[in-house]
């Protein structure tokens, strides 16, 4: 079974979707932030001000590398994961890309009280790094072969709603399971 790789821009849910799909499926989470920060010793922010960005996109290459050949993951990308082609290349091995997006308001709401921990927001007016970012980035999700709004439902629904697709495309055995 393929990995279902979850993508989309900061505070669009990749996270909370995330582990609710994977225990609908049966499958391990992981979080790609987090397990960079387990496998560091640092934090995203502690990593991006004493190593710099470049650093942090390394250790994302290289976990890529390492979960390319593993199965039954829903994977959590990193917002910033699929601007590098090699990282796109390795996950989409054996992965299907499902694009997580929300209205530039439900984002920012989403990221308010949450700047310190998100180096690429962390200084400046909000409102204006978010649209910056998101102008920046503007077809990069577009890789994916579903979308899903999560602005316009809960977690649990938004994964229900990837479960359903996942079941449709034969991704899923009778039972549910990849």
């Amino acid at each position: 079974m393929r990995n279902v790789v979850l993508i989309g821009f900061m505070g669009t849910g990749k996270t909370a979707v995330g582990k609710r799909l994977a225990r609908l499926l049966g499958w391990e989470f992981i979080d790609t932030d987090a397990e960079i920060e387990r496998l560091t010793g640092k934090s995203i922010a502690r990593l991006f001000t004493e190593d710099g960005e470049i650093r942090f996109r390394s250790e994302e290459n290289l976990l890529c590398r390492r979960l390319a050949g593993r199965e039954r993951l829903v994977i959590a990308t990193g917002g910033g994961m699929v601007l590098n082609p090699e990282n796109v290349a390795l996950l989409g091995q054996n992965g299907v890309f499902i694009k997580l997006y929300a209205d530039p308001e439900v984002i920012i709401s989403r990221l308010k009280g949450k700047r310190r921990e998100r180096p690429l927001i962390g200084k400046g007016d909000l409102r204006e790094r978010v649209l910056t970012l998101l102008k920046e980035r503007e077809g990069a999700y577009d890789i994916a072969e579903f979308a899903v709004d999560t602005g316009k439902q809960s977690p649990e629904e938004s994964a229900q709603i990837i479960y359903q697709y996942l079941k449709e495309k034969s991704y899923l055995d009778e039972d549910g399971q990849g």
